[in-house]
């Protein structure tokens, strides 16, 4: 039997040559084998999830005091109201500067091996360091002035004290990362795929569950497993055809180039991760458009369709992207409500840096 499989990058499948297709036509038992409900919280051992670093990551994860700008908050790119993205093809930051890839989301993130679509950083906490000092996105100058914002806000030197008990001095960058993380850890959207693999075998409609099934025949469950559907491991994009290529169409007017990214080759120099790029997970994939680590393509059915040529060199037939879209959908969640409350953030005093815009 050929073996196939689809994955999706960003918001987009990538298909791959991979392992076996399904072989049972008991889908929901078949599924099993690939995929496991999300947790309620993705906690860690070298940062447990605490109700007090969950408050306080909230209100960092919302407070745009974090920016050089005091304009741009993590929430800015990454909008929770927005399913963890800003809908953008590549996000805007400090003074207007446009950045190179497509904004990930944030929600189920924590379930990924790494951060960022190159794998730069190890997790959710490593990540959060980055964008804070990037001189394109949050532009702050150094850890040493985050600091100094938040320790002239009374309040946050308290939220620090309770979040992190044991350390002698608790306000350190480090601690933020941390707090921000702890947050992030507990954005997780269950969906009625959850309920479908807890056994629910109505969860799903008749065309779902025919989706799930070309989903798994065609190899798709190779690099999308696992309860987010991927975010586990990397591959190329573009196997028998340049990405580049097959996107061409969807370049316009006011846009009529589009830069080749080299993937995770940026990082590693190493010539076997040249347009090699993380797989991301396909939770909430419908509302995380524009999809593939550029942003160039908007519907996901076209996204599908592109991946189906440059992975696999065939067209998929119209039934099969009706139904493998069907099924995507099921992946929508819910997003927890307390994170879409924003948060009302502790006053800045006459000693707080003012904001360089």
């Amino acid at each position: 039997m050929r073996k196939r499989v689809i994955a999706l990058a960003g918001g987009m499948l990538i298909m791959v040559a991979s392992l076996g297709a399904a072989k049972s036509d008991n889908v929901l038992e078949e599924a099993k084998k690939y995929f496991k409900p999300l947790p309620r919280v993705v906690d860690s051992a070298e940062n447990p999830v605490t109700p007090e670093k969950v408050k306080l990551g909230k209100m960092l994860y919302y407070d745009p005091r974090l920016s050089k700008s005091g304009l741009i908050s993590c929430n800015t790119c990454h909008n929770i109201a927005t399913y963890g993205v800003d809908n953008l093809p590549t996000s805007i930051g400090h003074r207007w500067q446009i950045g190179p890839r497509n904004a990930p989301t944030t929600l189920n993130a924590a379930l990924h091996v790494a951060q960022f679509w190159d794998g730069r950083a190890k997790d959710v906490e490593e990540q959060a360091k980055g964008p804070i000092l990037n001189p394109i996105e949050m532009a702050m100058d150094s850890p040493e002035q985050v600091i100094k914002v938040l320790s002239s806000i009374p309040e946050y030197v308290e939220l620090f004290k309770k979040a992190f008990p044991n350390d002698k001095n608790p306000l350190t960058y480090d601690n933020v990362a941390k707090a921000i993380g702890a947050f992030e850890r507990t954005l997780v959207t269950p969906s009625r795929f959850d309920k479908f693999l807890n056994g629910d075998a109505k969860a799903l409609t008749e065309k779902e569950k025919q989706g799930l099934k070309i989903f798994i025949e065609l190899g798709c469950a190779s690099c999308h497993n696992g309860p987010a559907l991927g975010g586990t491991m990397f591959t190329k994009f573009g196997v028998l055809e340049s990405y580049w290529e097959a996107t061409r169409q969807f370049l316009t007017l006011d846009k009529p180039t589009m830069p080749v990214d080299v993937g995770k080759f940026a990082v590693t120099q190493k010539q076997e991760d040249l347009y090699v790029f993380k797989v991301p997970s396909l939770r909430n994939i419908s509302k995380t458009y524009p999809y593939f680590h550029d942003g160039s393509v908007w519907n996901l059915e076209d996204a599908v369709q592109i991946m189906s040529k440059v992975q696999l060199g065939q067209e998929l037939t119209k039934d099969q992207l009706e139904k493998i879209v069907a099924f995507l959908k099921t992946l929508d969640g819910e997003i927890p409500k307390d994170a879409l409350e924003v948060p009302v953030l502790p006053p800045s005093t006459a000693n707080t840096p003012k904001p360089v815009r």
